[in-house]
């Protein structure tokens, strides 16, 4: 068993003002994002402006971040919903849903096409080889916190985290790190250095994240909140990101027939 390297949430504190590291995580990857999508503004034609690259960035900020804490009670504690409606203003309180984040991204994206004039695929193409960084780096803000904790393991890089008992358990956030993150960007970037169909690489995204998110939740402590959902096995992160995978296959396969007309 490795021990876990307990780190505070809190990075800086001056006064009043409190810097948490996750906060600082969801900054950093916005700002990866930037970057590599500036990178690849040339690609596959020498069409997109710096300016308009900043406001894509701005308009997904705001979708992930209202999305993500929206998401987090909508699909976590609906119960909020009739007990504290006013919760749904409150998007600054910890809690967020990956899926929610993705859901309030695309309707962004959605307003970001009517405001600037593009199709929706051709932006999701250019931004979702970029996306893996945040998440990356989102995983690590989990567990900085020692939050999301995987399941009861006897493997030796199992960890006792605080909050979580004296058992050692999966480091499921770094599972995620590394699957969510470093290997969906290394797949997706390779792919996207070729031209490709309209919509494949916003499909592929939505299925190789669906796939390792519900590998990984094998792994997971399943949502206190939800427990197994079905069969005794099935969790809240399974049943959303199935979805996830039959939406990329139905995109894929919307690409393929547009190319065939």
């Amino acid at each position: 068993m490795l021990n876990y390297p307990e780190i505070s949430p809190i990075a800086l504190k001056l006064g009043p003002i409190t810097v948490y590291w996750y906060g600082i995580m969801y900054l950093l990857g916005f700002i990866a994002t930037y970057c590599l999508c500036y990178g690849r503004r040339t690609q596959p034609a020498k069409t997109w402006q710096s300016d308009e690259i900043i406001d894509l960035m701005f308009y997904t900020a705001v979708g992930v971040v209202f999305g993500g804490a929206w998401g987090f009670i909508v699909f976590y504690q609906p119960y909020l919903l009739i007990e504290d409606p006013l919760a749904m203003l409150r998007f600054w309180e910890p809690g967020r849903s990956f899926h929610g984040g993705l859901l309030g991204g695309f309707l962004a994206i959605f307003i970001f096409c009517k405001v600037h004039q593009r199709r929706f695929f051709e932006v999701t193409d250019f931004v979702a080889p970029t996306i893996p960084i945040g998440l990356a780096l989102g995983r690590l803000g989990n567990f900085i916190n020692g939050e999301l904790w995987g399941r009861v393991t006897n493997v030796f890089w199992g960890k006792v985290f605080p909050l979580a008992g004296s058992l050692p358990r999966h480091p499921s956030q770094l599972y995620e790190f590394f699957l969510e993150g470093v290997v969906l960007f290394i797949i997706l970037w390779i792919y996207s250095r070729k031209p490709r169909i309209e919509g494949m690489l916003s499909g592929w995204f939505l299925i190789l994240y669906g796939l390792f998110r519900f590998a990984v939740e094998y792994f997971r402590e399943p949502d206190l909140s939800h427990g197994f959902l079905a069969f005794g096995w099935v969790t809240m992160g399974q049943a959303l990101s199935l979805p996830m995978i039959l939406v990329g296959m139905a995109i894929l396969g919307y690409a393929h027939h547009n190319q065939k007309h």
